[in-house]
């Protein structure tokens, strides 16, 4: 069996992790920063396998909705003798706050329900999710502790800021892990508290300066969308950490000045230079979509700001070189994935929680 020397225990067994709903590999990414060896990807979305593939090298990438995948396909996949993890985060339209429950796919409901599912044909040693604050209230999820504790795993969950663990945004999520070798913590805070938080300057402050439109000519990824001379005008009137109610009456949108208009001010906003960035979404390079104007510069966010906000490093590839930007898809794949440093912090935590003597046996025992 492979072990790593640990600075809190003498000898720690490897784990070997398995991704569902893997995305661009955000939590893949954080995983393997703190030397858990990520052996696979697995998701439906084709846009997916370039960068999972050039950024994780060794994963495989399986392009499978998981509906078709089997335990027995997961088993073949960890090598014999390591500690098994199955991590994910299941597509979570159905529980943002931005979902109308009543006509959602409800089939995406189920995604839950193919994890367990999974968990329980695979009989992973340690179990990861992340996933909407929402989530926590939905059937879905108490259906989903309910198959963990029959599976005999010791469960921890909690609503966490990105920002807490040294991500440069504002991002609550849902975050769990479950154990079969002993209890487990949910991450502690490495950065706790509005001082300790990475800022927006810190972060971005280094790059090339963009016009809207513009594109970095030493990283294709450093890119803005195109403003109209509208909302060129919108953002040259914007404060950092003010609201369109700044701009004068003539460029506010009708659609402000209506009774039901009046209360969203969280459009059309520049970011602040000495606080996190807003959390990203899938339309986060859009000045228009959230709070995501540039704090200084006349335009929107680039797609590498908003991946630098979500804890990418600066290298990770997004697009094959030689190949124009995507901008709607490569958006896509920031907004929804999970934050590299949220996954650093949870692969702390599993280590953390690792008896080593139970987790050796237990492992040895599988060795073939």
């Amino acid at each position: 069996m492979t072990v790593k020397i640990n600075s809190k225990l003498a000898i720690t067994p490897s784990i070997e992790g398995v991704d569902l709903f893997c995305g661009a590999g955000g939590l893949s990414c954080g995983l393997a920063a703190q030397g858990i060896k990520v052996v696979a990807g697995i998701d439906v979305d084709p846009a997916c396998e370039f960068p999972y593939e050039a950024n994780h090298k060794g994963a495989k990438f399986l392009l499978r909705d998981v509906t078709t995948i089997s335990g027995k396909e997961l088993n073949d996949l960890w090598s014999p003798g390591a500690l098994r993890l199955l991590a994910g985060c299941a597509p979570c339209q159905p529980f943002s706050s931005y979902a109308n429950t009543a006509t959602v796919d409800q089939a995406k409901w189920r995604l839950l329900e193919e994890f367990a599912r999974l968990v329980d044909e695979s009989q992973p040693d340690l179990v990861t999710m992340e996933n909407v604050p929402r989530l926590q209230r939905e059937q879905p999820f108490q259906d989903f502790l309910k198959a963990l504790e029959r599976g005999g795993y010791q469960v921890a969950y909690a609503v966490l800021n990105a920002a807490d663990f040294g991500a440069p945004q504002k991002r609550k999520r849902l975050v769990l892990v479950a154990s079969r070798l002993g209890p487990v913590s949910v991450p502690e805070p490495t950065h706790k508290g509005t001082k300790n938080w990475v800022t927006v300057r810190q972060a971005i402050g280094h790059l090339n300066k963009l016009n809207d439109g513009q594109t970095c000519k030493t990283d294709p990824l450093h890119t803005a969308s195109s403003l109209s001379e509208l909302n060129r005008a919108r953002i040259k009137a914007s404060k950092p950490g003010g609201t369109w109610r700044d701009w004068p009456p003539e460029l506010v949108a009708a659609c402000h000045k209506r009774e039901s208009g009046k209360h969203s001010a969280g459009v059309y906003g520049r970011m602040e230079w000495d606080k996190p960035a807003p959390t990203m979404t899938t339309l986060c390079n859009g000045f228009g979509n959230g709070r995501f104007g540039h704090p200084e510069q006349h335009r929107g966010i680039s797609l590498r700001e908003a991946a630098i906000f979500q804890s990418f490093p600066e290298t990770y590839q997004f697009t094959p070189k030689g190949e124009s930007v995507v901008i709607k898809t490569v958006g896509r794949l920031i907004g929804n994935a999970v934050p590299p440093k949220l996954g650093e912090a949870v692969a702390k935590a599993l280590y953390a929680s690792l008896p080593a003597s139970a987790a050796t046996s237990l492992a040895g025992t599988r060795a073939k």
